[in-house]
């Protein structure tokens, strides 16, 4: 929805929000349901309902729990019996500078200011740890925004005693627990209010008449921030960032100036800002975003613009570059395919605005931000939080390269007439084993992102993930695979726990983009595997119909199961007896932890 998309107007959102969450509610989409405990420190209805908003326009539909004011502290401690009752998937503690107890006077001694610090963090970390013990849930917690008043001035930020110093070290204290702890976030309120204006932020009237912790006009702002971290959690951020060429990726048209005339480097004011642009695009292929060019142009002509001496992108640096005179929002469909995502996954960047609308609206789900003046356009696109980063491993940092391997293998396919042929001709040798620790985020990650080929498309949190991985009740698969042409990573996982004598399968998901490559199968031949070793006689799995994981819907039957029940909405139970099965993968060499 364009109102809730950057830039916004907070006053329009705050005016509309009744009417925006009818026509978000009245769409008719499918969107995750996810239960949200809000404890927070000042008064906070008017932002939970700004954050529902944004969840909805992510695709997620929450459901509140409201502490009453101020006993965020109460409700983490002792929790009342209508929030053990809620159970929720996330909990916000909503608090600020206003929230901090235990400040420091200018007449404390070094070591008052110490305790005082220790006490201040203590209770925080008390609250945390016993959130955690109780929900096991992910957790995001406000930093602090900087003190309305410096005391002591420019001294504030230095001297112990200052409240600008001891925020500060409150901060970078929050930030070191949110490194050492899984399913722990920090919703940055420091930088908000940094970005909306500090003079701004918060109107002591606000709080001595609500106790609202900032103006209302900010509390957008607020709300963006923690929906971006919940959907990156609920991997509903995006995957790729499509770019325009002529006059987004540098100034001037390239087929009509020529190489040597088009806008890009140090020589002037505008010619920087389309370098500046092109290092931040290239900073977001680094925590792997795929980057894919969609302009009108000839293709020599494109390539001549991205091999500028002057420019921080090349060719390279793109996973598919389509430069023809197609219609973009057809370019955009087929790179889709070819990278074998979504369109919805995708941010498309042009500074025409008659392209960006045709695209959005041929194209639903994709999002083509406001792109107007080259010096706005990385705020258009960080600010609006499409890439928003909750966890990164390796396998994240290699995307790109992943990615780039999947189409040399639909080009070697090309040159094959038998598909097995073309398949033993990859190579493969796959990793199928127990989960690693090493693994954990990574497996917890796909768990949250993957939507096409998951039957249940169950959800984990870092903590459910470790729970599972330390229960001897569950036999526990991840696959990762690799050819010839490189490492795919961590692609399938597998979780299914033991009832009786039968495998009752919670999840069975696997990346797109080792798509009829047999994996699956490989995956089900050590799986059955495994069952036998355990003792056990049969393997019982459900499909859960949604809008995106149609394509797995007879992946059951087609592995031998026998379907035993289907329900109104389509969701079938199937089963196979595991005696005198006979192992299905023959083109993938399976290897375990210690052989990889």
């Amino acid at each position: 929805m364009r109102e809730l998309t950057y830039p916004f107007d907070p006053g329009t959102i705050i005016a509309k929000k009744k009417a925006l969450r009818r026509a978000l509610l009245g769409d008719g989409a499918s969107r995750l349901q996810k239960k949200v405990a809000v404890l927070g420190g000042s008064t906070t209805s008017e932002l939970i309902k700004l954050l529902e908003l944004f969840l909805l326009d992510a695709g997620i539909e929450p459901q509140f729990y409201e502490s009453e004011y101020a006993q965020y502290y109460q409700d983490a401690m002792f929790p009342p019996k209508e929030l053990l009752d809620f159970e929720p998937d996330l909990i916000w503690l909503h608090t600020s500078g206003r929230n901090v107890a235990n400040w420091p006077s200018i007449a404390d001694s070094p070591q008052e200011v110490e305790d005082k610090f220790a006490a201040e963090l203590t209770k925080f970390q008390g609250m945390w740890q016993a959130l955690t013990e109780r929900f096991h849930c992910p957790i995001l917690q406000n930093n602090f925004e900087m003190p309305y008043t410096r005391l002591l001035g420019n001294r504030d930020g230095w001297d112990i005693h200052g409240r600008t110093h001891f925020t500060r070290r409150l901060n970078q204290a929050f930030a070191q627990y949110a490194q050492e702890h899984r399913d722990f976030y920090i919703n940055d309120l420091d930088y908000l209010s940094g970005d909306f204006g500090l003079l701004h932020w918060a109107d002591p009237a606000y709080w001595n008449l609500y106790k609202y912790a900032m103006v209302p006009e900010a509390m957008p702002a607020c709300a963006f921030s923690v929906a971006h971290i919940v959907k990156s959690l609920y991997g509903k951020n995006k995957k790729a960032l499509a770019l325009d060429l002529d006059n987004t990726l540098w100034g001037g048209v390239v087929g009509d100036d020529g190489v040597d005339g088009i806008e890009i480097g140090q020589e002037t004011g505008v010619s920087q800002s389309y370098y500046e642009f092109q290092n931040y695009v290239k900073r977001l292929k680094d925590i792997g975003i795929l980057l894919t060019v969609c302009s009108k142009n000839d293709e020599e002509n494109a390539l001549a613009g991205l091999n500028h001496p002057e420019g921080a992108l090349r060719p390279d640096d793109f996973i598919v570059i389509k430069a023809n005179w197609e219609n973009k929002d057809r370019n955009i469909a087929e790179t889709a395919q070819e990278l074998n995502i979504l369109s919805e996954a995708i941010v498309f960047a042009d500074d025409n605005p008659a392209e960006r609308a045709i695209v959005e609206a041929q194209l639903p789900g994709v999002i083509a931000p406001q792109m107007e003046g080259v010096e706005n356009y990385m705020a258009a696109i960080d600010r609006g939080g499409y890439f928003e980063t909750t966890t990164f491993s390796e396998d994240d940092r290699k995307r790109g390269d992943m990615y780039k391997a999947n189409l040399q293998r639909a080009q070697q396919q090309a040159s094959f007439g038998d598909y097995a042929e073309y398949l033993k001709s990859l190579e493969m040798r796959a990793v199928i084993d127990d989960f690693l620790p090493v693994y954990l985020g990574r497996i917890t990650q796909l768990t949250n992102k993957s939507n096409q080929f998951n039957l249940t498309t169950r959800r984990y949190t870092p903590s459910e993930m470790e729970a599972v991985y330390q229960s001897p009740d569950y036999i526990r698969l991840y696959g990762k695979l690799v050819d010839k042409f490189g490492d795919n990573g961590v692609v399938a996982v597998t979780i299914g726990q033991k009832l009786g004598t039968v495998l009752d399968i919670q999840l069975w998901l696997m990346s797109c983009r080792v798509l009829k490559r047999d994996m699956e199968l490989a995956m089900l031949d050590e799986l059955v595997k495994r069952c036998q070793q355990a003792g056990l006689t049969a393997i019982r799995g459900t499909y859960i119909p949604t809008a995106k994981n149609g394509m797995v819907k007879g992946l059951y039957e087609s592995f031998g199961f026998s379907k035993t029940g289907e329900t109104l909405d389509g969701t079938t139970t199937w089963e196979l007896p595991l005696e005198g099965y006979m192992p299905k993968c023959h083109v993938i060499e399976v290897v375990g932890n210690l052989e990889g």
